[in-house]
């Protein structure tokens, strides 16, 4: 049985998601603040973590930034649970190496959804696609490494940045909808999930520099790698 880890201060919330996590066949652990959360953490490594952006002492992202940090949780799933309309705490969780991000108030079928879709990402190496090299303009892809270089300089992607764009460069060339791009990457189909879609084109783009500009916005479709 895997077992989820859940840090969040809000008792109603943490025991909705623990009772929804067990009876999805999940091992759930709940904790109120970080400081009980690395506690247990260094006695057992769960398969994923739920961790809200605002809690007592550390918040959501500084405890993300240590996940990140020590070479034992640097790719740990972790999906971060944030306020309604939060746009600034998701990118910038994003960013920091978060999986994905669950606005409250958020379905208990959604959050189940999005915890067997990271999980299923981080399935074992047979699943995974064989070695690639893509290459376009300055950009180059290389899956055998797991790397991403823009003029020959390495950039550092999140999990699902670096699978988005694993995607945008396999259909290059080709306007992909929102709704396949979703279904491809985060392996979910959820009305209006666009936005977060639009987020991490947006964060890609930063990162990628000038070269972010062959990620074209297709007009009431969605987004295309190339000309």
């Amino acid at each position: 049985m895997r077992k989820v880890f859940i840090v969040e201060d809000d008792e109603d919330i943490r025991e909705i998601v623990l009772y929804s996590l067990r009876s999805a066949g999940f091992e759930g652990m709940g904790f109120e603040k970080g400081e009980d959360f690395f506690v247990e953490l260094a006695k057992h490594k769960p398969a994923l973590v739920l961790l809200d952006i605002m809690l007592p002492g550390d918040d959501g992202l500084s405890i993300l930034k240590k996940l990140r940090n020590a070479t034992k949780t640097k790719k740990l799933p972790v999906i971060m649970l944030t306020a309604k309309g939060s746009e600034f705490d998701k990118v910038k969780g994003l960013d920091m190496g978060a999986d994905d991000y669950i606005a409250k108030p958020f379905g208990v079928t959604e959050l189940i959804s999005r915890v067997n879709a990271v999980l299923r990402r981080y399935a074992p190496e047979e699943t995974l696609e064989p070695d690639e090299l893509f290459e376009y303009e300055s950009i180059t892809l290389d899956t055998a490494r797991r790397n991403v270089s823009v003029n020959g300089e390495s950039i550092t992607l999140t999990y699902k940045e670096y699978e988005l764009l694993c995607f945008l460069f396999r259909n290059i060339g080709l306007a992909l909808e929102r709704s396949k791009i979703i279904n491809a990457v985060w392996d979910y189909d959820f009305e209006g999930e666009s936005r977060t879609l639009d987020m991490h084109i947006r964060s890609l783009r930063q990162k990628l520099g000038a070269a972010g500009e062959h990620i074209k916005t297709v007009r009431n479709v969605g987004y295309r790698l190339g000309e």
